[in-house]
C-alpha cells in the first residue's frame, strides 16, 4: 500500500520589520528609542531635585519639627534653581547662543569619537586631537596672510589636517603592531599636552612680553563670523558642525566606506575574510576622527575671544565627548541630541549658579545620572513597570585582546 506524500504546507510570511531605531540601529521601534532617554532625563532630573533639596543644611534640622514649612521650602528651592538651569539654557536669545556656543565643539569631537565607536574602536585621544588640531589652526592664522573667507577655510583645514595626523599615528600603531588604541590615545593626550605647553613657550608661537604659554591672537581674517551678531558668542561653527552630522550619518549609513567601518566594528575577521583592508581600516577610522576633533580644536580658537591659543583651548570637551557619543548611542543623529542636552547643561548651569546658589558640580551630577540611566535601559523599565522584550545590549567596541 502506498501513500501520497502530502504537499507541506508554505511557510507563514515573516513578521513585518518594526520602525528602525535612528539611534542605536537595533530593531525597536522609534517610540521606545525615544522613551527611554526622555525617562533616563526625567529620572535624573528627579534625582537631583533631591539632591538640591537636602543639600540645604539650614533648612535639614527642621525638617523634623516644622515638617510642612521646610518641604514647601525646599520645594521652592528646587523650582527656583531648574526655573534658573531652564533659563539659561533657552530662556533667551543670548541663553540659546550660550547653549548652541558649548554645543558645537561637543558635536564635532563626539562625531569622531562615534566614529570609533562603529569601527569597533574607543578613541580616547580626541583631546590631544583637539589640541594639536587647534594649533596647526593657529600657525596659519597667525602667520597666514589670505583674504577673509579663504583666511577661515584654509585655517579649519589646518585643523583638520593636524587632528587627522595624530588620530591616524595610533590607528597605524593599532594596525601594525596590535598597540591597542585605549593606551595609545590617552598617552597621545599627554604628548600632546606637552607638546602644546612647549610650542606656547617658543617665539614662533608666544605671544610677545608673556611668560605663560599664551599665543600672538589670530589675524582678524581668520576669525569666524559671529552667527547673531558680535553680541553674542556663537558662530558659523554651530552650522559647520550640524553640516558634519549629516555627513557622517551619510558616510556611514550610505556610502561603501561607513560600511566597511561597521563590518570592522561588528567581525574584523569577517571583513578580512571578504578583501577588507582592516589595518587600513583602522588608521582611516581614527584619522576622520581625529580630523572632526582638529576642527572642534579649530572652533575654540578661531570662534572665541581673544582668540589665542593656550593649552587649555580643549578644555574638558575631548573627555565630555565621549559621554556624548555614549548617550547618543554612536549613531550621528543621537550624538546631535546629546550635545544639544550637553550645551544646554552646561549653558543653563552658569545661570543656576548665579540665581539659585546652586554649586556648579551640581551639573556634572546630571550629566552623570543621564548617561547611568540611559547606559542602563533595564534599570528605567524596572523603575517605571514597563512591559517589553529587553533589548540587546549595544556592543561599542572589541574591548582587550579581541
Amino acid at each position: 500500500m502506498t501513500t501520497t506524500p502530502t504537499k507541506p504546507e508554505p511557510l507563514p510570511p515573516p513578521p513585518a520589520p518594526s520602525t528602525l531605531d535612528t539611534v542605536t540601529g537595533a530593531g525597536t521601534s522609534l517610540l521606545r528609542s525615544l522613551a527611554m532617554p526622555a525617562l533616563a532625563f526625567v529620572t535624573a532630573l528627579i534625582i537631583g531635585a533631591f539632591i538640591i533639596a537636602l543639600s540645604n543644611v539650614d533648612l535639614l534640622p527642621q525638617l523634623f519639627s516644622d515638617p510642612g514649612s521646610t518641604l514647601a521650602a525646599m520645594g521652592r528651592e528646587v523650582w527656583t534653581a531648574y526655573r534658573a538651569l531652564a533659563r539659561g539654557a533657552v530662556g533667551s536669545v543670548y541663553a540659546i547662543s550660550e547653549t548652541l556656543f558649548a554645543t558645537t565643539p561637543l558635536i564635532l569631537a563626539s562625531l569622531g569619537v562615534a566614529i570609533g565607536f562603529r569601527a569597533g574602536l574607543f578613541n580616547i585621544g580626541a583631546q590631544g586631537q583637539m589640541l594639536v588640531g587647534g594649533m596647526c589652526t593657529a600657525w596659519v592664522g597667525i602667520y597666514a596672510n589670505l583674504p577673509g573667507p579663504l583666511h577661515v577655510i584654509v585655517a579649519l583645514l589646518a585643523g583638520v589636517v593636524g587632528g587627522m595626523v595624530w588620530g591616524g599615528i595610533p590607528g597605524l600603531l593599532k594596525a601594525r603592531t596590535g598597540a591597542h588604541e585605549v593606551i595609545t590615545t590617552i598617552m597621545f593626550n599627554f604628548i600632546a599636552l606637552y607638546l602644546v605647553q612647549w610650542l606656547l613657550s617658543i617665539p614662533l608661537f608666544q605671544e610677545a612680553g608673556r611668560n605663560n604659554p599664551v599665543s600672538e591672537p589670530l589675524r582678524p581674517s581668520a576669525h569666524l563670523p559671529s552667527l547673531f551678531g558680535s553680541s553674542y558668542r556663537v558662530t558659523i561653527g554651530i552650522l559647520i558642525a550640524v553640516a558634519a552630522v549629516f555627513a557622517v550619518r551619510w558616510l556611514l549609513f550610505q556610502s561603501s566606506l561607513g560600511f566597511e567601518f561597521r563590518v570592522l566594528g561588528l567581525n574584523p575577521e569577517a571583513g578580512r575574510y571578504a578583501g577588507m583592508s582592516v589595518g587600513g581600516l583602522m588608521t582611516l577610522a581614527l584619522a576622520l576622527a581625529g580630523g572632526l576633533a582638529g576642527i572642534a580644536g579649530a572652533n575654540q580658537i578661531m570662534g572665541l575671544a581673544p582668540f589665542k591659543a593656550t593649552t587649555s583651548l580643549a578644555g574638558s570637551v575631548g573627555f565630555d565627548a565621549i559621554t556624548v557619543a555614549l548617550l547618543g548611542r554612536s549613531h550621528p543623529v543621537g550624538v546631535l541630541w546629546a550635545a544639544l542636552l550637553f550645551g544646554a547643561l552646561k549653558a543653563g548651569g552658569r545661570e543656576m549658579q548665579g540665581a539659585a546658589q546652586i554649586p556648579l558640580d551640581l551639573v556634572v551630577v546630571l550629566q552623570a545620572l543621564i548617561v547611568v540611566f540611559v547606559a542602563a535601559p533595564a534599570l528605567v523599565r524596572a523603575i517605571y513597570r514597563m512591559k517589553g522584550v529587553a533589548e540587546r545590549p549595544t556592543q561599542l567596541t572589541k574591548g582587550w585582546g579581541a
